[in-house]
């Protein structure tokens, strides 16, 4: 993922939630998938992993982001992350990427560095909602290119299915970006539950923390259920792996629940056990 040479960002094993560019994609657009993800999948380790300093991440990815400019200008990159330019230049050239959704993305990341240095979160679910416009959404609307699908109606429920989606993994990681300094916890919503904001240190033992977290995963749900009828706008194959997608985030939901809701001690993850009520899920849609 990242070159080898560079020391400062640790390659990482992922585990991921939903598929990414599964048996269910259709085989011509694998490739542009694959590329897509791992654009966005390297930026993040080049913001959150590894000894790099804030400066560092931010140099690298200023780099990274002349790089991406450069490659879909059809023009000669660093060379730094040749296992990700180049795919992506190949899929840019064969689909017509647009550029937005690309540099939107490394804005999120850029910001997730500033914030986290700063020990800084979010006020509300406003600003978390236009985080994930950045962080989330611009990954459903790229693969919505590449499917052919861009009318108003399913641009806003991709963007339901991604926020959501984003959401439920910062419900689900928060004993593990609590203690890293990344805050996604609104600032408004802890006040309402008597928690506070500005003292993290003390969220995982304060009793009201399931309830909050229980509330939040009510929105996401919710925001989940909105986008859901987009399974049906995204055609063949594709649209059973969203399917699968959306059953994914919603079944964490579920692990989330079971759990009591005490994602600020323990992360919950899916299993081989949980795929049958997944499949099940999708085929009732």
């Amino acid at each position: 993922m990242i070159a080898p040479s560079d020391d400062r960002h640790r390659p990482v094993e992922h585990y991921e939630n939903f598929p990414v560019a599964s048996w269910l994609c259709p085989p011509g657009l694998r490739r542009p998938v694959a590329a897509i993800y791992w654009f966005a999948r390297t930026a993040d380790d080049i913001a959150d992993e590894g000894s790099a300093t804030v400066q560092e991440r931010l140099q690298d990815l200023f780099t990274y982001r002349n790089d991406l400019s450069a490659c879909l200008q059809g023009n000669t990159w660093s060379g730094r992350w040749p296992q990700v330019f180049a795919p992506l230049a190949a899929a840019a050239r064969d689909f017509a990427l647009p550029s937005r959704p690309l540099h939107a993305l490394l804005d999120a990341f850029e910001q997730d560095v500033r914030k986290t240095a700063a020990g800084a979160g979010y006020a509300d679910r406003a600003e978390l909602m236009d985080y994930c416009s950045r962080s989330a959404n611009p990954v459903g609307r790229l693969l919505l290119h590449l499917y052919g699908v861009g009318d108003a109606q399913a641009l806003a429920r991709s963007d339901a299915i991604c926020s959501a989606l984003q959401l439920i993994n910062f419900w689900q990681d928060l004993g593990v970006d609590v203690p890293r300094g990344r805050y996604y916890l609104p600032a408004e919503d802890c006040r309402r539950h008597g928690i506070d904001p500005s003292a993290p240190g003390t969220w995982a033992s304060h009793p009201n923390g399931p309830a909050l977290v229980a509330e939040l995963c009510a929105w996401a749900r919710e925001l989940m259920l909105s986008g859901a009828p987009l399974v049906h706008r995204v055609p063949g194959r594709a649209g059973w792996e969203l399917r699968l997608v959306v059953q994914g985030g919603l079944r964490i939901l579920h692990r989330i629940e079971r759990l009591g809701h005490r994602t600020l001690q323990s992360r919950p993850r899916i299993s081989a056990r949980d795929v049958p009520p997944m499949l099940w899920g999708a085929a009732r849609m």
